[in-house]
Order: structure tokens, then sequence, then C-alpha cells
């Protein structure tokens, strides 16, 4: 069923879709794209792109097999109608943000058909959360996965009621979480369709064989539709290539992940902190613990978040975006436990955003307080704005709203605060990560034909932004420095220095980088300072 204008006024898309603009605005202003990731996953797709082989990603003229193709065949589509540039690129991530909020929104319509009052409160209580508000600018794989999986649910619940169509948008979604982020889709896809039985009130039509044949073929159609790249996207790219994307992005990085440090109880840690705001408003939990076990949309969510938790946390490969296509579910249940517990007559206090601003505003005004002086990496950050986010906390401290406008209001004021704290600490500090001026200096070495290094692992940081077309040496075996200056004496290395300000002739191009610095060397300074290869060679 469609939201209609009606529903719409009461979600307050409006309101919700300017506050992600908004936001999604100021974010990109200030902030770069980021190395080592975001400036990847361009380069990869530039790659792509000059190369005219949208088959196989590249990055630094090799195959790269980490990531399946989607993301950058949608940035390729972009740049096919608004030319090449970061700004479609860095768009596409706000679109699907928007795109899964209202997924979220369809999905708990779905779940609970005879409580509309838990509609209007999904959306925000997912972009509310201050991890989604810092996460949804980036260029990452992520998102994808999120609507992937969203998709997937959407058609799960689907299936009992209309067969076909139902089993499709499952089988048509597990196909493009498997070209997003490869098999990690069916963490999150298979555990609503194995445990129908537990969630579900009663058997859908035809019995529950026929739920399982159904189940069945969505699970073949659509990792067949993965399989559609991935196996000649293995025989263009070698046999290198091949192993990587059939073995290495299946069981066998699953197997190899279990040696990778990280301990299993650490998700248990981070999921709730992924919820901030909301895990410190007192009201949300007894009306959790409240829940009807017996309630189908409750079971679903379960039946999707208990599984997939555990196996995640059994990959000892660990980072918190890993989690995002479950903050969906953790709004879903969020939302139903606190319209069930919702009397007209409640106000709702708004001080969980309070104490965000507060201890955000004390942080920042105590950078400079500490006895042994600020931190160096805080030395630009506008400590200013440290007691107006202080002051600023004791509005929320102070409001009383009804549940729908003190939803809003929480994630307004966790808006706030994010876009405070991009002003007071993401605008100074963004000229270490602004590698724009370094890369265009590249380009024009390389257009004059001199030869490009990188001394250790290269991720690829400049190719896009610098339109390179052709590679960087990386250095990265010891001793491989000195044949590679012999051999492209009119050549140039960058170097990175873990000092802010290097020791370093005046006259080099010096480019601040994350904590320390990156420098361009022609190979004949250094070919002429062997006390300096030295030194370089003792670090390596």
């Amino acid at each position: 069923m469609a939201i209609g204008a009606g529903a719409a006024q009461r979600t307050g898309w409006p309101a919700l879709i300017a506050l992600a603009l908004l936001l999604a605005a100021l974010q990109l202003w200030l902030r770069p794209l980021l190395p080592v990731d975001e400036t990847r996953y361009l380069s990869v797709a530039w790659e792509m792109w000059s190369r005219g082989d949208f088959l196989v990603p590249y990055l630094n003229g090799e195959p790269y097999s980490h990531k399946p193709p989607l993301l950058f065949w949608l940035i390729h589509a972009l740049w096919g109608l608004f030319g090449v540039s970061q700004w479609p690129a860095r768009l596409l991530p706000v679109v699907l943000s928007l795109l899964a909020l209202w997924a979220s929104a369809r999905l708990a319509r779905r779940l609970w058909p005879g409580q509309p009052q838990v509609v209007p409160l999904v959306p925000w209580l997912l972009f509310g959360s201050a991890f989604w508000m810092n996460f949804y600018t980036l260029v990452q794989f992520d998102l994808l996965l999120v609507v992937a999986a969203l998709a997937a649910w959407l058609g799960t619940l689907r299936a009992a009621e209309q067969f076909v169509s139902g089993w499709l948008l499952v089988a048509l979604a597990i196909g493009l979480g498997g070209v997003s982020k490869g098999p990690v889709i069916l963490v999150v896809t298979l555990p609503p369709l194995l445990l129908a039985p537990w969630w579900r009130a009663e058997a859908p039509r035809g019995g529950w064989w026929r739920w399982y044949l159904g189940a069945g073929a969505a699970l073949l159609l659509g990792t067949g539709g993965a399989l559609g790249w991935a196996i000649p996207a293995g025989q263009a790219g070698g046999e290198t290539y091949r192993q990587a994307i059939l073995w290495g992005q299946s069981a066998g990085r699953l197997v190899a992940s279990f040696a990778h440090r990280g301990a299993w109880w650490e998700y248990l840690l981070w999921f709730p902190l992924m919820g901030l705001p909301w895990i410190l408003w007192p009201a949300l939990w007894p009306r959790l613990r409240q829940m009807p076990g017996a309630d189908t949309g409750v079971r679903f969510c379960l039946a999707v978040l208990v599984p997939a938790l555990l196996v995640f946390s059994l990959i000892s490969a660990k980072q918190a975006k890993y989690l995002l296509p479950l903050l969906p579910l953790a709004a879903l249940l969020a939302a139903r436990a606190l319209a069930g517990g919702e009397t007209p007559a409640m106000r709702w206090r708004l001080w969980p955003v309070g104490v965000l601003l507060l201890v955000a505003g004390l942080a920042l005004t105590g950078l400079g307080w500490s006895p042994h002086g600020a931190p160096g990496w805080s030395t630009p950050v506008a400590r200013g704005w440290g007691p107006s986010l202080a002051a600023g906390s004791l509005l929320f401290f102070s409001l009383r709203l009804p549940l729908v406008a003190a939803v809003r209001g929480l994630a307004l004021g966790t808006a706030l605060s994010t876009a405070a704290l991009y002003m007071a600490v993401v605008d100074p500090l963004a000229g270490q990560y602004q590698l724009q001026p370094l890369a265009t200096r590249l380009a024009a070495l390389q257009q004059q034909g001199h030869a490009l290094a990188w001394r250790g692992r290269y991720h690829g940081q400049f190719q896009f932004l610098g339109r390179l077309r052709q590679p960087l040496a990386s250095l990265r075996q010891p001793g491989s420095l000195r044949p590679w200056l012999k051999a492209h004496p009119d050549g140039y290395v960058l170097i990175r220095y873990p000092a802010a300000r290097p020791d370093v002739p005046s006259g080099l191009l010096v480019q601040p980088y994350r904590s320390g610095a990156l420098v361009l060397w022609p190979a004949q300074w250094l070919l002429r300072a062997p006390e300096r290869l030295d030194a370089l060679a003792g670090n390596a």
C-alpha cells in the first residue's frame, strides 16, 4: 500500500526530507572526500570509467576484488547524466538514505497494519540516531545493503499473500545485495525466511511447503543474478581475481575473518551505542520490556535481529558500519514500544539530546584546560563552540512535548548537535584530508611524463581527484625505494611523515595528511642525499 498524502503529512516527510538535505549540504560543504575509503571508491569508479571497462573494477591499474560493482555502476550512471565530478557520487548516499527511511516506514505499515501510530515514528527514530546522521553522507557500500535488506524484508512479508511478486522482490533484493556487498546480504535475509513458522501467527496461503519452495527459488534466483556478474567478471579479471571474488568474497573470506582481531562481545556494546541519543531515554526501556511477545511484527524484527547479530559477532572482523542494516529493525522496535505505551495526555522530555549537547560542549571547552596542554590534533579546533553547545543544552532539558513532536524534536536536536560539531571540529581539521591540491600537482607531473610512486601501500587516494590515467608505483617492499629512484631519476615519490611539520628542505610540496604530512620528493633530490635515503630505509 502506498503512503498517501495524509500519511505523509502525519509522518512529516517534508520536514524530514528538508532536515536531511540541509544537514547533508552542511556536511558535504565542510568535509572533503575522506581518504582512504571515499577517495579509493571514487578512484575505482574513475578507473573503470576511464578504461571503458564496466565489468571488472580496477584500482591503480590492478583488478580490485574487495567490493562488488553496484556502487561503481550507480556512480557511472550519474556521471553519464551529469558529467564526471565528485558531487553526483557524494549525493548518491543521501538519496539512498532517504530511500531507506521511506522503506522503513513501509515496513512498519506492513508489520503493524492496525497500528498506524507506529509509522510516523520510524523514519525519525532511524534518521535521528547519531550514527546514521554522521554516516549517511559518506560514499560507502553499506547503505546499498540497507536498501537491499529492506526490500527483501518487504518481499518476505508480501510473499505470504502475493506469492509470485513477493518472492520476485526477495530474489531481486538478494541479487542487488550480492552485487552491493557480497554474500553478507544472506545474513540479514535468510533468518526471516527460515524462522517464518515462529514469527508468523498462521501458515501462509498454500502451507509451509509452498513457502519454503518459494524461498528456495528466490534464493537461487537472487544468487544466480549476482553470479551473472561474478562469473564473467572472474573470467575477464584473471585467475587471482576470479579466486578472490568467487571464494574470497564468500566462504573463504568468512573463514579467514575468524583470524582477525575483535572480541565476540564488541557488537553487544557497539550496537546500543549506535542508537544514541535514544538509548538515553528512560521511558523507552520499560516499554521495550512490555511489548507483547505474540506480536507478529515484534517477532519478525527479532527473527532478523538476533540471528544476524549473532553471526556478525562470530565473525571477528568488526566495524560499527557492518551493523547498519540492523538499525531499521531497532527503530521499528523502538517505535512499536513507544506508540504502544502512549496516552494523549503524556508529555515527553527531550533531555537525552541535552546530555549529548552538554557533554560535547564541555569536551570542546575543556580541550585547552588540560594540565599538559591541548593535544596536538586539537590545535585548530574551534573551542568557542563549546560554551554555545553547553548553553543550548538547557533548552532540551526543559522541553516537554507529545510523543511524535518529542521524537521529531530529539531528531532535530541531534541534527543541530551534529551540525555544531562539524563546524567546531570537522571544518577546522578538514585541511588534513583535503588532497585536491596535491592531486592536481600529480596530474600535471604525470601529463609531463614523470613517473610517480608512493612509498608504502597505496590506496588510490589521488586517481580520481587528479583524474590520473596511469597508476602510481607502490613501493611496499623494504629496499624498493632506492632501485625505483635509480630507474626513474626524473620521477617523483610521495613519502608520508608522522610529523605535521617534517624536517625536509624548503621548496618541497608538503601536504598535511591526517595527523602527519605527505612530502613530494623529486627523485634527484633523494639520490643526491644518501643520508636521507638511509634514514628512510631505516624507517621502512
